[in-house]
This record gives structure tokens, C-alpha cells and sequence, in this order.
């Protein structure tokens, strides 16, 4: 299995502007320039194990947290990203992206088959 590096680069960054930490405050704090994080950031450079439980504990959120695009079994982490994308949204908001998901859902059921066919 290939980790992919651009999506934990992504839920870090995240993560990052959501405490409200700059790149050179999560660096300092983590011990690393703020160039391999902006590269860890990015995606371009493979994070390690040891930096990677740092910058969650820096961050105070859990690794599944940082690696759920990775995690075959990550529902849990999948539900708190939804929740918080609909956090801010107003009523009509809501409404339309239950109306999305409910087609997306239906059209992918419809369509399981397709699923099989392409393994």
C-alpha cells in the first residue's frame, strides 16, 4: 500500500490553521524548519513516523485524524469532517448538500455493480 503523502500534507495543514498556528510557530514547536514542513505540507516530502505523532500531538489531534485518508476504517474521523464542514452552514445550506448526498448516495448504490466490475 502507497501512503498517499499530499492528503496528510493536507489534514496537517488543516489541522495547523485551525489552531491557529503559523508554519514557523508548528516547526519551532515540533523541532523542524519551516521549510520541511511547508514540503511536509505540500506533500513533497515523506513524513516520518516520529514527526508525524509530534506535529499531532503539537496540534493536539490524533494521528487517525491526520492519516484518515489512508485508513481504510476511518468512518468515525469521515462523520467529524462532515460535521464540521456543516457546522457554519445556514438552513437552505443544509438542506441543499442533504439533497446532494442523498443523490450521490443512491447514484453509488445504483451503481455498486460498476464497483465489482472495475477490482
Amino acid at each position: 500500500m502507497e501512503l498517499d503523502y499530499k492528503a496528510i500534507g493536507k489534514r496537517i495543514k488543516i489541522a495547523r490553521i485551525n489552531a491557529d498556528l503559523t508554519q514557523e510557530k508548528l516547526s519551532e514547536t515540533v523541532g523542524i524548519s519551516p521549510t520541511h514542513l511547508s514540503n511536509i505540507e505540500t506533500g513533497t516530502t515523506r513524513v516520518s513516523l516520529c514527526t508525524l505523532i509530534s506535529i499531532a500531538n503539537a496540534l493536539n489531534v490524533t494521528s487517525d485524524d491526520l492519516l484518515c485518508d489512508n485508513i481504510i476504517k476511518s468512518k468515525v474521523q469521515f462523520e467529524k469532517d462532515i460535521a464540521l464542514i456543516l457546522k457554519d452552514c445556514d438552513e437552505y445550506e443544509i438542506r441543499v448538500i442533504r439533497d446532494i448526498a442523498e443523490a450521490v448516495k443512491e447514484s453509488l448504490r445504483r451503481d455498486a455493480h460498476l464497483r465489482k466490475l472495475s477490482k
